[in-house]
This record gives C-alpha cells, sequence and structure tokens, in this order.
C-alpha cells in the first residue's frame, strides 16, 4: 500500500474534482497550485476551479450530449457538478453559474478535506516518485511545460482560446433591449439586442475592420472551431454572424412582434444580475476598438466594459501517443493527465477527466485493477476519442454524439431520426454507466471507511 500523498498540479476543474475524489476515498492527497504566487493571464482571483472564458456548461436540455455528460457525472457523485447547480444562473436551456460563488464553494469544500493538503506553490517538474496527476490546465507555466515537453519526447499542441466581454449591467439600456430565450427554452432569460438590418450592416463592416492584437510572430492563428473570436468568424462572410452568434431566430421583439434582422444576446454572470456576458462575442481586438465597435450594438452604447474579450494560448499533449484508457501515461504508469493538457475541451470534459484521473490514482496507489468507463457512455466515448483518435491530426473534442458509438437499432428498423438515434444513445449510455457507477460507488465507500477506521 502506498502510503505517499497523491500529487496533483493544477488546482483548475480537473485537478480540484480529482482532489475530491481521492481525498473522499481516504487517501492522501498534495494539491499544488501555483495561483496567486505565479499570476496568469486569464485568472483573476487565487480560487480553485476559477472559470474564466464563459460562465456556461452548456445545454442542460435532456437528451443533448452536454446533458448526457453532467448527468454521468451526477452519478459519478462529482462534487463539481453538484457545485454547479447549486450556484446557476438564469440561462435559459443551458447550465450557467455564478463564477465567483462557484470557485468560492469549490475551495471552501477542498479546504475542508481532511486527507487534503493545498500547497500555494508552484510545481516546476514532473515529480520523479509519487503517483501524480497533471491537469496544469491550458495556462501551464513555463518549467513544468518544459518538463511535460521532455516526458512526452515531442513539442506541445496549441491553440488559441477566447473570452467574451463582460459589461456592467447598471450601463445597459433597457430601453432597448428585451427579455426572451431563443426557442423558448428556458425560459426568457437572455437580454436580447436587436438590430435592424442597416445597424447590422454597419456593425459587421466596422468589426470586420477593427484592429486586432497580433500574435507572436512564429505561431499560426489556430482557432477551436467551437470558440472562433467573432471576427475570425465575421472574415467567413457578411451573414456568417447572422447564422452564429447573432441569430435572431426565436427572438420576437415584443414591442414589434417581429423578429429582428440579427441580435445579440447578453448572458447574466451573477446571481444578483449585476453583469452580463456578451454570448458569442469572444475576440482578441485591442480594448479601445472593443469599446468602440460593441458600443454600436442597440442598448450597449453607453456600455461599462467589466472585462473586456481577450485570447489566450491553450496548450495540450498528443493524448493518442502519450496516453493510455486509464489516462495513465504509456511511458510511465505513474504520471496521469486530465483536463484540457491533455486535450479535451470543455469545463465539464475536464471534469470528468479529473474524477476518472482521481479515482484510478487511489486504484493505482492501493494495487487494485484501473478502471475504463464503458465505451457506450458519454465519459468512456471521450476518453476512448483522447487514447484512440488518429495521432497524426489529432485536435481537443468537446463531447458530442459524433464520438459515441451509433446506436444499435436492428437490420430490420426503418429509417429513423437523427433525435431518435440519439435518444438510444442516451438510454444505453445511462444504463451502462449508471452499473459502472455503481460498482465504483460502493466499493469506494467500502474501502474509504476502512481507510479512515
Amino acid at each position: 500500500m502506498n502510503t505517499k500523498p497523491i500529487i496533483i498540479a493544477g488546482g483548475g476543474l480537473a485537478g480540484s474534482e480529482a482532489a475530491w475524489q481521492i481525498a473522499r476515498r481516504g487517501f492522501k492527497v498534495r494539491l499544488y497550485e501555483m495561483r496567486p504566487l505565479k499570476p496568469t493571464l486569464a485568472h483573476k482571483t487565487d480560487h480553485l476551479a476559477e472559470i474564466v472564458c464563459s460562465n456556461s456548461f452548456k445545454s442542460d436540455q435532456e437528451g443533448t450530449a452536454p446533458w448526457l455528460l453532467k448527468e454521468e457525472l451526477k452519478l459519478l457523485d462529482s462534487l463539481l457538478m453538484k457545485i454547479a447547480y447549486e450556484t446557476r444562473v438564469p440561462s435559459g436551456a443551458s447550465l450557467s453559474v455564478d463564477r465567483e460563488r462557484f470557485a468560492s464553494a469549490v475551495t471552501e469544500a477542498l479546504l475542508g478535506c481532511p486527507n487534503l493538503e493545498i500547497a500555494r506553490e508552484e510545481i516546476r517538474d514532473i515529480p520523479k516518485e509519487e503517483v501524480t496527476i497533471l491537469a496544469t490546465g491550458p495556462l501551464t507555466s513555463l518549467s513544468m511545460s518544459q518538463s511535460i515537453r521532455e516526458f512526452a519526447g515531442q513539442e506541445h499542441l496549441y491553440f488559441y482560446d477566447a473570452m467574451s466581454p463582460i459589461v456592467d449591467a447598471e450601463t445597459i439600456d433597457l430601453n432597448k433591449v428585451y427579455r426572451a430565450s431563443r426557442y423558448d427554452k428556458g425560459g426568457a432569460d437572455y437580454l436580447n439586442c436587436p438590430l435592424s438590418k442597416q445597424e447590422y450592416l454597419a456593425f459587421y463592416e466596422a468589426l470586420l475592420h477593427a484592429e486586432s492584437v497580433p500574435l507572436h510572430e512564429c505561431e499560426k492563428a489556430l482557432y477551436f472551431e467551437a470558440c472562433l473570436p467573432i471576427e475570425e468568424m465575421a472574415r467567413r462572410g457578411v451573414d456568417t454572424l447572422r447564422y452564429g452568434p447573432m441569430k435572431p431566430v426565436g427572438l420576437i421583439d415584443p414591442r414589434s412582434g417581429s423578429l429582428p434582422y440579427a441580435a445579440v444576446q447578453l448572458r447574466q454572470e451573477t446571481l444578483k444580475a449585476e453583469s452580463y456576458n456578451l454570448v458569442g462575442f469572444q475576440n482578441h481586438l485591442r480594448f479601445g476598438e472593443q469599446e468602440r465597435v460593441f458600443r454600436m450594438i442597440p442598448g450597449l452604447e453607453q456600455a461599462e466594459f467589466i472585462r473586456f474579450g481577450q485570447i489566450h494560448r491553450n496548450t495540450f499533449i498528443n493524448s493518442p501517443r502519450i496516453l493510455s484508457p486509464t489516462l495513465q501515461a504509456k511511458k510511465d504508469p505513474r504520471i496521469f493527465f486530465a483536463g484540457q493538457i491533455s486535450g479535451v475541451e470543455g469545463y465539464v470534459e475536464c471534469m470528468a477527466t479529473g474524477l476518472i484521473a482521481g479515482i484510478n490514482a487511489t486504484r493505482l496507489a492501493s494495487q487494485r485493477p484501473l478502471l475504463v468507463p464503458p465505451r457506450a457512455s458519454a465519459i468512456g466515448s471521450l476518453i476512448h476519442y483522447l487514447t484512440c483518435a488518429d495521432p497524426a491530426d489529432f485536435q481537443p473534442e468537446n463531447i458530442n454524439f459524433g464520438i459515441m458509438p451509433p446506436a444499435e437499432i436492428g437490420t430490420r428498423a426503418k429509417k429513423i431520426r437523427k433525435q431518435e438515434t440519439h435518444f438510444l444513445q442516451v438510454k444505453r449510455a445511462l444504463r451502462e454507466l449508471s452499473e459502472f457507477a455503481s460498482a465504483v460507488m460502493t466499493e469506494s465507500t467500502s474501502r474509504a471507511v476502512k481507510r479512515n477506521a
């Protein structure tokens, strides 16, 4: 039995979830978080599990792939998923959180774990002896990044991720906006800024010619397709935004009874509605340009920006070359990877990999067989993608039905709709993950009792 503490590098979503899973099983864990000693370009606080890009955990509509992943995490007793629902803010059919309350609650919960030590210092190298989970995130420090590069024997991959601006609620002109949600999902939880055709075209031209912050000369502008900067989307054509983040479908203006030509949605950031996020407006424009261009949006003419949009470089490893399906490094099974550094994209996806890495780290430390979630589950499919995708063209991925095994509909079945195949995938995933979770939770509870006796 290994009596040394399990080491976790990084106190983000994956690292925090992993720490909780380890500690609650009665194992000692030391969680290293370099903030506030060493800040990053994106983080603003010293809280664990601070989320920086968006406050949305994506769709919470039953039957969708993001909903399925959240349901599976609930079955596996995810601490962060529990806190996400406790700190949610109105956001239609999605799960969005008050990011300050969320991170504060996670930090408080982990500080209360008797088996958990939080070390507020930078861990510069991969530990030589201890069971270790590397969850350093996309903003891994230079020293640890170099250590991982040497360990992996190859250069890191990367893409650029962007954040949306946040405006002060008191500076929004409420006479020019109205409440509604696209397709009436989840209630009228968004503020909508309607644009006429003339207003949209003027905004489009201003956005197209706004000055961006230049990237490093040696790097290409590689972006995650699901999180393109809005100015990059605009370059794809004049109507791209109207079929993307400025899509007016379902947003009938109650004052005119008709759809606007385009619309900008504002999502509540805090429980007290003190600030709003410009949904889908992630960008890398200069701050002065953001203020000039985004104040052309009706209702935001006098908006005060609490945070401007900006981009940051997301680093990740080539997981199919490096990781096994248990999230262990093939080169050294003592090392696990989890979170964005492993090549997943999305908050909930990071939690999922952290949860599985945490469980498996305890099993390795106690010399028990490690676990791989069922392939049919959302978590199992996500890990399967990480470890079995083509390493020659590996890119981060969100959970989606495309990476899950197709539904078994039988050779005699008639052609069925996509929604019906997704229903079958969800039903099968929940059934198999429930059986997996039942065994894991029963075993973990009994072992924790024995270790703490």
